[in-house]
């Protein structure tokens, strides 16, 4: 059995050396520069884990795990197009380093060369289920963007609504990317499902804990300013549970600087974080994490392979949802 360290260093020196030799240079630039900026690289070693389960050598499916990181990367680059945003993991963002429409049609690129990764080299009797299972996760994450963006203008988002859309946008990749590397290890079909279902929880947790550090992190150890959520009021787990539980007076305030245009940021952070005390949603949210952890943990447990063989998996678990940044 490997470690995550080991199979996220194998994989980070297998997308290092990826050359992209076709022109013309402009396309594939950005390919090249999104994959340099790294990042924790969870997807790609999530599916090395799941396959290592049943099998040694990963190094057999690391076209798969090449393609999960290069699709993942393509949603990146278009969430910053569609965000605006200037920065991604320090540097500045492809549309800001070329342009606009250098970024879409990059991000394009990098959707096909992400199927023709997941193709390649993947054994005949499990194309159409390996395809089935990317494509199906593909058009699941475009659907949670979509509810994300339909959720900027709406104060009535409900829990079950926001844990739908972010089950969609943030886990089913995670759940696919286990599952993916359980069916080309040769797992079982209750295995694989079993991984999968562990993934869709990891991936509530892990997004559920996001939301709690973006209000409730250190800066200097969560990397970015915290209070972004609040600032641009998006529909996270924490604001959506205030507004239902608010007294009326709570509610009035928390929607007075929802709807304010003109205000101080630091003023609106403070404020917003106060009535979240206030209203004990701290505590709601990281209650919420320790049950999606144990519907993961129990999943995990049931996958029909040796305990210590997981245990690379339940430690990258605790990883995730105990972590600060």
């Amino acid at each position: 059995m490997f470690k995550s360290s080991e199979l996220l260093e194998k994989i980070n020196a297998h997308i290092a050396g990826l050359q992209f030799t076709r022109r013309p240079e402009g396309l594939y630039e950005p390919v090249t520069y999104v994959l340099s900026l790294g990042g924790k690289r969870i997807r790609p070693v999530l599916m090395l884990l799941a396959y290592n389960l049943y099998k040694e050598d990963v190094e057999t499916i690391f076209n798969q795990a090449t393609g999960i990181e290069v699709y993942h990367n393509y949603t990146l680059l278009h969430d910053d197009l569609m965000d605006k945003a200037d920065r991604r993991r320090g540097k500045p963002t492809v549309h800001k380093v070329w342009n606009e429409n250098t970024a879409i049609l990059s991000g394009d690129a990098m959707l096909v060369l992400a199927y023709r990764y997941m193709a390649e080299g993947c054994p005949a009797d499990l194309l159409k289920p390996v395809m089935d299972l990317f494509g199906q996760t593909a058009l699941e994450i475009c659907e949670g963007q979509q509810f994300d963006m339909e959720f900027e203008n709406r104060n009535d988002v409900s829990e079950a609504e926001y844990l739908e859309m972010i089950r969609l946008k943030t886990s089913v990749l995670l759940a696919a990317s286990l599952k993916l590397g359980a069916l080309l290890g040769g797992a079982l079909q209750e295995d694989a499902d079993r991984l999968y279902d562990y993934g869709v929880n990891m991936g509530l947790a892990f997004q559920l804990k996001d939301d709690l550090l973006d209000v409730y992190g250190d800066p200097k150890v969560f990397g970015k300013n915290i209070g972004g959520d609040i600032l641009c009021n998006k529909k996270t787990y924490m604001l959506i549970q205030a507004l239902e539980r608010a007294s009326d007076d709570q509610r009035k305030e928390l929607e007075r600087w929802l709807a304010a245009d003109d205000f101080v940021p630091a003023e609106k952070i403070a404020t917003v974080t106060h009535l979240y005390d206030e209203i004990g949603i701290k505590d709601l949210c990281e209650q919420k994490i320790c049950e999606y952890t144990r519907l993961a943990e129990e999943s995990l447990l049931q996958v029909g392979v040796a305990e210590e063989r997981k245990h690379e998996l339940q430690a990258l678990l605790e990883g995730l949802v105990h972590r600060e940044s």
